[in-house]
């Protein structure tokens, strides 16, 4: 609950006690009672009515705390590393650009080198939470998803509104995008 719902419910059940205690003098002038006729231990009563009435409120928000802050906690903990691993994600088109290159080359063993590399970086990445995000071209546009940087005429009917080509791709860091597969669409 946000402060201002609590001072909200407050006021209404100050109020409330408040209508209360009139209500209850006015029975009782009906009634031929004075109105400051009331037993100390009936004073007692209500003040530790109010009192108990405080204290459960105080511990229900005190509760809502601790679970507010323990889930922003979690969250911190699943995202920590995300601007590393943003910062990361051009060395890993690098890769995928220096793989393609190396695979045109007749030297086998710095391929092979290049290429372990290149997979024991993207496993520890993919153990801190990192995947990568599977488009390829046919597959429809979806704006909440991709990030369209240029619509090209369609080749044909079918590919209107379809991506065409995948420039760079889309990782996601647990569930959250933290870069959108940039893509040509078809119109």
């Amino acid at each position: 609950m946000s402060d201002k719902e609590n001072t909200l419910d407050d006021e209404f059940l100050e109020n409330e006690i408040q209508e209360d205690d009139i209500n209850e003098q006015e029975a009782a002038l009906e009634d031929g009672e004075d109105v400051d006729e009331r037993t100390e231990e009936e004073v007692l009563r209500e003040d530790l009515a109010k009192e108990k009435d405080k204290f459960l409120r105080l511990f229900a928000e005190f509760e809502n705390y601790k679970k507010r802050t323990s889930k922003e906690r979690m969250d911190l903990f699943k995202t920590a590393g995300q601007e590393v691993i943003v910062s990361l994600l051009p060395v890993l088109d690098d890769f995928d650009r220096a793989m393609k290159e190396l695979a045109k080359s007749d030297d086998e063993e710095v391929f092979k080198g290049i290429e372990l590399i290149n997979v024991k970086l993207r496993e520890t990445l993919k153990s801190k939470g990192l995947q990568m995000l599977e488009v390829k071209a046919g597959d429809v546009f979806d704006a909440e998803i991709h990030e369209a940087i240029t619509q090209i005429p369609a080749p044909d009917e079918k590919m209107k509104g379809k991506i065409i080509d995948v420039i760079e791709k889309g990782f996601s860091l647990g569930d959250r995008i933290i870069r959108h597969p940039k893509v040509v669409v078809g119109n």
